[in-house]
C-alpha cells in the first residue's frame, strides 16, 4: 500500500473512531496522552499525518500495539503478503518508514515490522502501549544505538537484541540510517 491521501484519510478516520469508542473528547485524549488537542484535531481531519512518537504515545494511552493503531492501512489476512501489497506508512519528518511485514491478522500473535530510519535521525518513545511487549530485534543495514529502559545497545548489521518493553525506548542514527526487522510477539 503506498503513502496516499487515501491511507492517510482512513488512518485519520480509524483515530478518531478509536477515540470515539472509549468515549473520549479531544480535550481528554491530550491530557491523558500529553498531544496537544490542535495537534490531534489536525491528525483526525487528515490536514496532517501523525510522527512516530505521536503514534507511539497514542498506542499507549490506549494500551494497544502500534500495529491496531495502523489497522484500517492493513489488508485483510491472506496467508501471503506480497512487497507490493504491505502496509508502508512514513513519518517524513523523522526520514523514518514502516512497512508491515507479516500478513495482518488479530488472531496471530507474533508480527514482523522492517523499519528504515535515515542517517543523524532520533526517535523516542516515552513508554510502551503495554508494558511487556516482547521485542526481537535484527539489525540488517547501517548502525543503531537503540536504548530500552535506560539500558544502550550499539548494534552492527547482523546483530539481535531481543527485550520486553517496560518503559522509555528510543532509536537513533548516526551517518549511516538503519534498516531493521522488529518481531514482536
Amino acid at each position: 500500500m503506498s503513502d496516499s491521501p487515501s491511507s492517510h484519510r482512513a488512518l485519520a478516520d480509524h483515530l478518531r473512531f478509536v477515540r470515539t469508542e472509549r468515549n473520549l473528547s479531544l480535550q481528554e485524549l491530550a491530557a491523558s496522552s500529553g498531544i496537544s488537542r490542535a495537534t490531534l484535531s489536525r491528525i483526525e481531519n487528515a490536514e496532517v499525518s501523525p510522527t512516530a512518537e505521536t503514534l507511539g504515545r497514542l498506542a499507549c494511552t490506549y494500551a494497544m500495539p502500534l500495529s491496531r493503531l495502523l489497522a484500517p492501512l492493513e489488508p485483510g489476512f491472506p496467508p501471503l503478503i506480497r512487497h507490493d501489497d504491505q502496509s508502508l506508512w512514513r513519518d517524513a519528518g523523522k526520514g523514518f518508514t514502516r512497512r508491515a511485514l507479516s500478513p495482518p491478522s488479530g488472531q496471530l500473535s507474533l508480527e514482523m515490522i522492517e523499519g528504515r530510519i535515515e542517517p543523524n535521525q532520533h526517535i523516542a518513545y516515552e513508554r510502551p502501549a503495554f508494558p511487556g511487549h516482547e521485542h526481537h530485534l535484527v539489525l540488517l543495514e547501517g548502525m543503531l544505538n537503540l536504548t530500552v529502559d535506560g539500558m544502550g545497545y550499539d548494534l552492527l548489521p547482523g546483530d539481535c537484541v531481543r527485550y520486553r518493553l517496560q518503559g522509555a525506548s528510543s532509536f537513533r542514527t548516526a551517518e549511516e540510517g538503519a534498516r531493521y526487522i522488529i518481531a514482536m510477539v
